[in-house]
């Protein structure tokens, strides 16, 4: 990750304060989200907000132990 990516995830992690996440060789996941759905769009409301380079990606299985990725762009 560049020096910009690891600012960002750092931006969103202080901003978004998840209780669990592990770090990823490009992003974190954000583990033990009760309410998939509005996790995630907490999220990208923190992304658009902070105008930070990262996406979200998540699958039908991170969602059944509550989690999701985010990376950098």
């Amino acid at each position: 990750m560049s020096n910009k990516n690891i600012s960002d995830i750092q931006k969103f992690i202080e901003t978004y304060e998840p209780a669990k996440f592990k770090t990823l060789s490009r992003g974190i996941e954000v583990r033990g989200i009760k309410d998939i759905h509005r996790g995630i769009s907490y999220a990208n409301e923190v992304i658009q907000r902070l105008s930070l380079r990262l996406t979200i990606a998540h699958s039908a299985e991170m969602a059944m132990y509550g989690s999701f990725e985010v990376l950098d762009v």
